[in-house]
Formats: structure tokens, sequence, C-alpha cells
């Protein structure tokens, strides 16, 4: 079943994972962020205006930021393009509900909504469906952002956020 694979490999990595339905998913994203105790998160055009329930700050004009001011920010709440399950992969892309890629690298904090019909079994599945929005910026993501130095410490939170939550909405 390729939504138990995707978040059995989203957990490998780390990332926070939580279910809703489209009826309880504004609910779910208060609940994630009152957990997390996120209280300004970025927010690209086109994302429903009903998932901006939690009493958080939600700053829509994030895209016009400085990498400082978005630094400032706890986080960042996005949909994506498509979610692979044999690798735990979101891929978003430079469009609506995802936003440019460094409203999502450059917070501590990221939280994606992936829908069930989004989540693909395989990464050539996933290649299918980018084919028609190739050309725009991708960036594909596994988890929570992660390094490790030539002694092997690992360290989080180099290349993008260290705190990686899903809400898969089915």
């Amino acid at each position: 079943d390729r939504l138990y694979l995707f978040e059995q490999r989203l957990r490998e990595y780390d990332a926070g994972v939580y279910q809703a339905t489209a009826s309880s998913l504004p609910s779910i994203i208060a609940r994630v962020l009152s957990f997390r105790e996120k209280s300004s998160i970025a927010v690209p055009q086109g994302i429903a205006q009903g998932w901006m329930q939690h009493p958080a700050t939600f700053v829509t004009d994030a895209v016009s930021y400085s990498t400082h001011a978005l630094d400032a920010l706890d986080g960042v709440l996005t949909g994506c393009t498509v979610a692979i399950a044999l690798t735990g992969t979101i891929v978003l892309q430079h469009t609506q509900a995802q936003g440019p890629r460094r409203l999502t690298l450059v917070p501590d904090y990221h939280l994606c909504v992936v829908f069930a019909e989004q989540i693909v079994g395989t990464v050539p599945e996933a290649f299918e469906r980018l084919a028609a929005t190739g050309t725009l910026p991708t960036t594909f993501i596994s988890g929570p952002s992660a390094t490790a130095d030539i002694e092997m410490t690992r360290v989080k939170g180099v290349h993008g956020p260290r705190f990686f939550d899903v809400i898969i909405v089915s």
C-alpha cells in the first residue's frame, strides 16, 4: 500500500507524520502547530484560507521577505506537487501553495500537506506527473535537512529545515 509505505519512509527520515481528512485538515494543522509551539508561519499564495485557523500569525507576503526575515519566522506551511512512496520524497515546485525555493529552505520548520492522490509509488511515476511542469524550479525533499562531516557526525538543518512534518490527507 503506497500510503503506508510513504508514511513509513517519512518516519525513517525523522519526519513527523499526521493523518487528516479534508474536513479535519484545519484542526490538524492547528494541533500540529500548537504541539510544535509555532506562532509565525509563512504561507505561499494559493494556500486555502480555511487551512489557517490556528492562532498563529500566517504571513502571506513572506515571498518578498529577505533571507534574514524568513529565518526569523517559526516555519512555513505548504502543499506539494507530488510525493513518492518508495523513497518518502516530497516534490515542491515554484507554483501555487508551494512558493519559491527560499520560502521552504530558509525557515527552520516545514509543515507540508500531501493529499493521498498526490502520492505515487515510484520515482518514474513522479517524473510522469512532473512532465507537464518540468521547466519549473523543483525541489525534492526526503526528510529534514541533514548532513554528516568526515567523522560521521550528523548535523541537522544545514541545507533546509531541521524539522519537517507532513499531514497526509485521505
